[in-house]
């Protein structure tokens, strides 16, 4: 039917998932192609998904049988950036399932990944898909498009209403909801209905699919992933930051310049930022702590620096709903460039639909721990706590 929100196969293409994925995966293709990694899933609210294991395995499987479409390819040919190398190498990617393990353990659900990073990479956007579906299907079976379609639609005339038409006029929003949507029908149609009603405000979506289909930008750059793996990649732990942005401005000569701030605290970020990056990247995104605290420290940084925050990019994607987006605007319009990628709170905000909490994460490289030390309680991730001392003495961050 027409109206339901799901379908039989949740992840029908290998570009169902987050941009940064591709743009991180040929860096990695060119420079670190031997690395070797693992990662951990992990349900933040401890939500039982235990029972929803076999269609979780059955959906995975499917996994397998993807490959790259020539028109697929053909669109990433397009891309300036994106090497033929890798096109290439996409055109002969397929999902390796050897290198996943998804089993019960304590009572829990446990996914593992381990193998090589070029072979892996693309694993954690549609397992992460995979499984709120198929929990969404198993919880809210009579959820229709038409009631995604009206919260939407009610969110936008909200949106309407309160901002004014000189607001509207400087306030962007991409869409950044793969990974824990209701379903895929309900991010096309979320993607579709702000292509269509804001044309001005709408920046594009992580989602490659989706942009491809539907002719919008693909919206990325870096996740904390990129960042984390230079803690094992041969320097020193204290120029791991400085190595992780480096590589990249080496890799995309100026293109795709958002850095990310929060991997070891935005203050530890900041004292790697120097003028040099500064000036080389666009700007930086926020992923946690408070994010008017965090753009008070950027605009700050820029002007210690010289530079004007008015020229750089300021992107907030950490939790955000349209009404917290328009406040974080308000406060910021005039002294930086704010734009918001908003997740969660468009593609699974439905009446009576709780959104599960649940996040995949790099644990080690090369076979030694990484770690991510966040600006928000609760999101530092590590199998090894003496790893994160270590790192927070290296860094002077404290006890935390």
């Amino acid at each position: 039917m027409n109206s339901s929100a799901f379908s039989e196969r949740i992840v029908q293409s290998l570009l169902d998932t987050d941009f940064y994925k591709l743009t991180m995966m040929q860096a990695v293709l060119h420079h670190y192609p031997n690395a070797e990694v693992e990662w951990a899933f992990r349900s933040r609210s401890g939500e039982d998904l235990t029972p929803y294991l076999d269609e979780i395995r059955q959906q995975i499987e499917a996994l397998a049988e993807l490959q790259m479409t020539t028109e697929e390819l053909a669109y990433l040919e397009r891309i300036p950036y994106m090497q033929p190398d890798f096109i290439r190498f996409l055109g002969l990617f397929r999902f390796d399932l050897r290198y996943l393990q998804v089993n019960i353990e304590d009572g829990e659900l446990v996914m593992h990944l381990r193998g090589p990073w070029l072979h892996v990479i693309l694993f954690e956007v549609p397992l992460l898909a995979i499984v709120s579906e198929v929990r969404n299907r198993a919880r809210y079976p009579t959820v229709t498009l038409a009631q995604a379609r009206d919260r939407l639609d009610e969110k936008l005339n909200w949106l309407r209403s309160q901002a004014s038409r000189d607001e509207l006029a400087s306030f962007t929003l991409a869409d950044f909801g793969t990974r824990r949507r209701f379903s895929f029908a309900v991010q096309a149609m979320v993607v579709d209905r702000l292509q269509c009603d804001f044309p001005g405000c709408f920046a594009g979506t992580s989602n490659v699919h989706l942009a491809r289909t539907r002719n919008v930008k693909p919206m990325g750059t870096m996740a904390h992933e990129w960042i984390m793996a230079h803690q094992q990649l041969g320097p020193r732990l204290i120029d791991s930051q400085v190595a992780a942005l480096d590589c990249w401005v080496r890799e995309y000569r100026g293109a795709l310049g958002i850095a990310l701030t929060d991997c070891i605290t935005m203050d530890a970020f900041l004292r790697d930022f120097d003028l040099y990056f500064a000036k080389l990247f666009d700007g930086l995104r926020h992923d946690s702590g408070d994010p008017l605290l965090w753009a008070e420290k950027a605009i700050a940084h820029y002007q210690r620096l010289g530079i004007d925050p008015k020229t750089r990019q300021l992107i907030f994607s950490d939790g955000l709903d349209l009404a917290r987006a328009l406040e974080i605007h308000r406060a910021l319009i005039g002294r930086s460039n704010p734009s918001f990628g908003i997740g969660t709170g468009l593609t699974c905000d439905i009446p009576g639909v709780e959104p599960t909490n649940m996040v995949i994460k790099m644990t080690a490289c090369n076979g030694q721990p990484v770690a991510k030390i966040s600006d928000s309680p609760g999101k530092t991730m590590c199998r090894d706590e003496a790893f994160v001392s270590y790192m927070r003495y290296v860094f002077g961050l404290g006890n935390g």
